[in-house]
């Protein structure tokens, strides 16, 4: 039971570390982080709009909240001292006569609740301005003009964070393994893609990159080192009919940075595949880019995909999403060079083979037989 326990730990570790080390995780999130940046944070105040959208949730609203009730309480003070400079306050016994700047505004409270009613132009009709000071008609109008900017740019700020591409990304889906077997008897890594809606991603484009560490033969270490990997769809690679669970497959053919990869060593390899869905949204005409990444322990050598799509009796298409990510066991060579090398030994065996050295020579009969 001890050493169950020490193997399960043991292994929890090496995964932990494994995910510590995935550049880009399994939903599209990149996991990488800035040290020693010279630039200030000013520049990031800058750029206001992209940095309140990229903000979570819980920031945004707090924004949210707190410039509306900052600006409220803000104005409410303003009010509250041009109500006190001009003597309209109870404390102060204003004769009958009197003409305040505000009407009904007898402290701090009322103050702000006039605020709140100008800026969101309730209007209750009980608290109004006078035209007895221009000091009050300007700062009405200095707070209408600014409580319009102010919503605008917090409501838009919301709307704009609701309706983020980003989020269509979510409804595309890839499988949790790629595999490897034969295809159309090339060696291929395959990859599944769904799309979970029925709108469709218009210019769809797929490819991806292998990251992983090279040394130079100037023995420059290079860390998370790029390199492209060109993935190849049946019905092309442009403007995908993407209605339908997709196969992607890479060809993995002497260019290709798996050709020196087999089965029993894939796992030794230190490598992490990022694979990167670009397309339009069919309903906002917004750009989005989907991602996910595979690490050697979801790279399945030797199995296929299993069939999700059936046709049923009423005569619809039916995509079984249970079986979107099983995979079964199928021959496969253990490594690209054995298959290309056993295509070129049956292709010899085929042709045969030419000896250039050999000579037909005639040799003449004579008798020896003599009378």
């Amino acid at each position: 039971m001890f050493n169950y326990l020490r193997q399960r730990f043991t292994s929890h570790l090496r995964e932990r570390g494994r995910r510590r080390a995935r550049l880009v995780s399994k939903d599209g999130r990149c996991n990488i982080e800035f040290g020693n940046v010279e630039q200030s944070r000013f520049v990031f105040l800058i750029d206001i709009w992209t940095t309140i959208l990229d903000l979570r949730w819980r920031y945004k609203m707090t924004i949210f909240i707190s410039a509306f009730l900052g600006s409220w309480f803000l104005f409410g003070l303003l009010w509250y001292v041009v109500a006190y400079i001009h003597k309209d306050l109870p404390e102060f016994n204003p004769s009958i006569n009197h003409t305040p700047c505000v009407e009904n505004i007898n402290g701090l409270t009322s103050a702000f609740l006039f605020s709140l009613e100008t800026q969101v132009t309730i209007g209750y009709g009980f608290r109004c301005v006078t035209e007895q000071c221009a000091t009050a008609i300007f700062l009405l109008i200095f707070q209408s003009i600014l409580g319009v900017i102010i919503n605008s740019f917090m409501c838009g700020a919301i709307l704009a964070k609701i309706s983020r591409s980003k989020n269509r990304a979510k409804t595309i889906t890839f499988s949790k393994n790629a595999v490897i077997s034969k295809r159309g008897g090339k060696l291929c890594l395959l990859i599944r893609v769904a799309n979970l809606r029925k709108s469709l991603l218009i210019g769809s484009h797929i490819y991806g990159k292998l990251l992983k560490t090279t040394i130079t033969p100037e023995g420059e270490t290079i860390i998370l080192d790029q390199v492209n990997i060109e993935f190849v769809v049946d019905a092309g690679n442009e403007n995908l009919f993407f209605i339908s669970p997709l196969t992607i497959y890479h060809i993995i053919d002497k260019n290709s940075p798996f050709f020196h990869m087999a089965a029993e060593t894939i796992l030794q390899q230190d490598f992490e595949l990022v694979v990167f869905l670009d397309g339009t949204v069919e309903a906002t005409s917004a750009t989005c880019q989907v991602r996910t990444s595979y690490i050697p322990e979801e790279v399945l050598w030797g199995y296929r995909f299993a069939p999700i799509v059936s046709k049923t009796k009423e005569g619809k298409y039916r995509v079984d999403f249970q079986n979107f990510s099983k995979t079964v066991a199928v021959e496969t060579p253990h490594c690209a060079f054995c298959l290309y090398n056993e295509k070129e030994a049956k292709a010899k065996e085929k042709k045969g083979y030419d000896n250039p050295a050999f000579v037909l020579s005639e040799v003449s009969e004579t008798s020896d037989t003599k009378m």
